[in-house]
């Protein structure tokens, strides 16, 4: 017999989660139900003060339209799963987490959208392989900016790609593509900050063209480099 059980019923759990956002958007994108941890991220006090508000209402105006695009296309019935999103807090400090969301349904129909958001946490260095995969980490840390194979870096850790792929999702929460892209978006973060063009920016963290920076720093930000650049001047 399946059980279904009300978000009501998991508010309790997810509120003792301090490394987990927790919600539930109807279908006009209206938070229904928010965990404690997304409140206070967004620097407020109260429930309340989250429920029956739009993304666009509570987060900076760019990270407000990807999320509720991102939302509209669950509604659609698309899964999202492992998507690796850098968050900014109200005091425009940032974290790495990994976004899951999910059409809701009831009866069938979709009704909502239901998801999670869960911080990085810490490598695990007691498993088997952590040595072997730190050299390969400390080689992308050094080459980021470099054009990297999947292939090349299993062979420095003397695995497969498939074992690589595997060991990394245990050991670092991220596949090595994941990896990659988090060093890249992290120094270029750092480095908008700077008054380099966009394009030199881009090219410094690795990637082939403006263009492509563009696309994979809104995927991962919520937000195109030049809205990054003045969200950042405008709060410092």
């Amino acid at each position: 017999m399946s059980i279904t059980i009300p978000a009501d019923e998991l508010l309790p759990l997810f509120d003792g989660l301090p490394d987990v956002v927790f919600f539930v958007k109807d279908v006009a994108g209206r938070y229904t139900h928010a965990n404690m941890t997304l409140v206070r991220r967004l620097g407020l006090k109260r429930r309340d003060e989250v429920l029956g508000m739009r993304v666009e209402e509570l987060f900076p105006a760019p990270m407000g339209r990807t999320y509720a695009a991102q939302d509209q296309r669950v509604l659609g019935g698309e899964v999202i799963e492992n998507q690796l999103e850098v968050h900014i807090f109200d005091n425009r400090a940032h974290g790495w987490c990994l976004t899951f969301k999910r059409p809701l349904r009831v009866r069938g129909e979709i009704v909502g959208v239901i998801g999670i958001s869960r911080d990085l946490g810490l490598p695990d260095a007691r498993h088997p392989t952590y040595e072997r995969l730190r050299l390969v980490l400390d080689h992308m840390q050094t080459h980021y900016s470099e054009a990297m194979r999947v292939g090349a870096l299993a062979d420095m850790a003397n695995l497969s790609v498939a074992q690589l792929e595997r060991h990394f999702r245990r050991v670092f929460q991220l596949t090595p593509q994941q990896v990659l892209t988090k060093l890249r978006i992290d120094r270029a973060m750092h480095l908008l900050r700077d008054d380099d063009s966009v394009a030199a920016v881009g090219m410094a963290c690795g990637f082939v063209d403006q263009s492509a920076f563009s696309r994979q720093f809104k995927a991962t930000v919520g937000m195109t480099p030049r809205d990054y650049r003045s969200l950042i001047r405008f709060t410092t």
